[in-house]
């Protein structure tokens, strides 16, 4: 049974555009649509409020949920969603609709257990962490809502790749299955002068998209 249940109302596409984008996120509603298991695709919408609530948890991202249209139940896994560029608040979604005994094709967020304790940490390192999620691909009765990497033995120096990870039962990386160069590394443990380099890197490139998310708003605006 899903732990996420979203109610939905049937979407007349017969207007759609822009413009009607709009009135619906005015009326506090997300436009939406779910596709897949080879069904016609269905256009709906989302309370505003309900998906908020539902995208707090992060296990919304990797799990099987229940959207109840017009009281019919379809059960999918999210695969897109915008949102808008300054407040960050859903603006359209993706859903794909799950197939028993059909893979599926999904994104789970990466938990990394010892951090503070790691081996290297304690030398006076720091633990870089490259990927926060995998795609996998899996039966929907193998889907895990995360995947715990332990970086407790890793010394300065030492890297987690994506064949590091030990995988649920009936889970492959999406990735390895393109070859050994596509082995991306995972997380690291670095000397703290280079870590900081890399930080540094990293608020460069915040102040830049927020600088470019302001601009956007303000074209939205505008069009308005």
């Amino acid at each position: 049974m899903s732990n996420f249940v979203l109610n939905a109302n049937a979407r007349d596409t017969a207007h759609e555009g822009k413009g009607a984008s709009r009135r619906l996120r005015r009326e506090e509603k997300v436009p939406a649509i779910i596709y897949g298991a080879g069904k016609e695709p269905a256009s709906i919408t989302l309370a505003l409020r309900e998906v908020v609530k539902a995208i707090e948890s992060e296990a919304f991202f990797s799990s099987i949920i229940t959207i109840k249209v017009d009281g019919k139940d379809e059960q999918v896994v999210i695969k897109a969603m915008q949102r808008h560029p300054s407040k960050n608040t859903p603006m359209h979604a993706d859903f794909l609709r799950v197939k028993a005994g059909e893979a599926l094709t999904v994104n789970v967020p990466l938990h990394f257990e010892n951090q503070e304790t790691a081996v290297g940490v304690k030398a006076g390192g720091m633990l870089m962490v490259n990927l926060n999620e995998v795609e996998v691909r899996t039966l929907p009765r193998n889907l895990p809502e995360s995947i715990s990497i332990d970086v407790q033995d890793l010394a300065i120096g030492d890297v987690v790749h994506l064949s590091d990870i030990k995988l649920p039962e009936g889970v492959t990386i999406v990735a390895l299955e393109h070859g050994e160069e596509h082995d991306q590394a995972v997380a690291s443990v670095t000397e703290v002068r280079k870590a900081a380099e890399d930080v540094e890197a990293e608020a460069t490139e915040a102040e830049v998209a927020e600088e470019q998310s302001e601009a956007d708003d303000a074209e939205e605006k505008k069009d308005e």
